[in-house]
C-alpha cells in the first residue's frame, strides 16, 4: 500500500502523526536555538560588550517613558509588596486559629525567600523584559532587519539573543534583591501595623527562622529562572513570521512557554536543593 493511499484511507491517523513529527521537529529546532545561544556567549564578550551594555540599561531602567517609574525594578517591587503583604494577612490570621499568631515572622522568613519572592521576580522579568524582547526581535525579523544584519557578517544569534540573554540574567540580580527586600518589609508592615503585633516578637521569630542559606539558594533560582525565561523569549521572538499579528502570537506563546518552564525549574531545583524533607525542623 502507497503512502497516499494509507494517508487516504486513515486521514486521522495520518493527521495525528504529522502532528507529532511536527511537535518534534519544533522541539529539535527549539534545543538547537538555545545550544547556539549558549555557545554564543563568548562572542558576545569579546565582540559585542557595547550592545551588552546598552540592554542591560534598557532592560533595568526602561526606556521612555516607562524610565520615569524605574521600569522593571519598580514594576517587580510593586508585586512583591502585595504579595509579601498576603504573607503577613494569610499568615496572621491562620496562625491565630490555633493561637501561635507570633509565628508569623517564620512564614515571613520561610515563604518569602522559597518560593514568593524568586517566583515573583520571574514572572515580573517574563511580563516585561522577556514579552519586550520577544517584541523587539519579531519586529526585526518581519521585517527583514535580522536577514540585513547575517547578510553584513553580523553573528546575528549572539547579537541579538545571547545578549538579551546575559542582559536579564544580570538584570535578575538587582530584581531579585529590591523582591525579597519589598515582600520582607510589606510582611513586616502588615503584621505589625496592620494587626498590632509586637515588632519585637516579631523580629525575633523572623531572625530565628531566616537561614541565609536559603537566602543564597533563592538567588541562584531566580538567576536559573531568569536564564531559562530569556533563552525562551529570544527563541520566539527570532522565529516569529507572519507580521504584526504573527509577532503578537509569538509574545503570547512566549510569555505561556516561559511561564509554564518558570514553574517546571521552580519545582526541580526545589526539589534537588531541599530535598522531600524540605530541610526544616521547627522546634522550641
Amino acid at each position: 500500500m502507497s503512502a497516499a493511499v494509507a494517508s487516504a484511507r486513515l486521514p486521522r491517523l495520518t493527521r495525528l502523526v504529522g502532528e507529532w513529527v511536527a511537535g518534534w521537529n519544533r522541539v529539535g529546532t527549539q534545543t538547537e536555538f538555545y545550544c547556539r545561544t549558549m555557545v554564543s556567549i563568548r562572542d558576545v564578550f569579546v565582540y559585542y560588550r557595547v550592545e551588552l551594555v546598552r540592554l542591560i540599561a534598557q532592560m533595568g531602567l526602561g526606556a521612555g517613558a516607562l524610565a520615569v517609574i524605574g521600569g522593571t525594578v519598580v514594576v517587580v517591587g510593586f508585586l512583591t509588596l502585595t504579595t509579601g503583604a498576603l504573607v503577613a494577612v494569610q499568615g496572621y490570621n491562620q496562625f491565630a486559629h490555633v493561637g501561635v499568631e507570633a509565628l508569623t515572622g517564620f512564614a515571613s522568613a520561610y515563604f518569602n525567600v522559597r518560593l514568593i519572592a524568586p517566583l515573583t521576580a520571574g514572572i515580573g522579568l517574563a511580563a516585561t523584559i522577556g514579552a519586550g524582547a520577544t517584541a523587539q526581535l519579531g519586529a526585526m525579523r518581519i521585517n527583514e532587519e535580522i536577514d540585513a544584519l547575517e547578510v553584513m557578517g553580523v553573528r546575528a544569534i549572539a547579537y541579538l539573543a545571547s545578549t538579551r540573554v546575559i542582559a536579564g540574567v544580570i538584570v535578575v540580580i538587582p530584581l531579585y534583591c529590591v523582591a525579597v527586600l519589598m515582600s520582607f518589609l510589606a510582611a513586616r508592615l502588615g503584621t505589625t501595623a496592620g494587626y498590632g503585633q509586637s515588632t519585637g516578637v516579631y523580629d525575633h521569630y523572623f531572625n530565628t527562622f531566616l537561614n541565609p542559606t536559603d537566602l543564597i539558594w533563592s538567588f541562584l533560582l531566580a538567576v536559573a529562572m531568569g536564564f531559562v525565561i530569556m533563552l525562551v523569549h529570544t527563541y520566539y521572538g527570532f522565529t516569529a513570521a507572519g507580521g504584526p499579528a504573527g509577532v503578537g502570537e509569538a509574545v503570547g506563546r512566549a510569555v505561556r512557554t516561559s511561564l509554564v518552564a518558570l514553574a517546571l525549574v521552580g519545582m526541580f531545583m526545589s526539589l534537588a536543593i531541599y530535598g522531600q524533607s524540605g530541610n526544616f525542623n521547627l522546634s522550641g
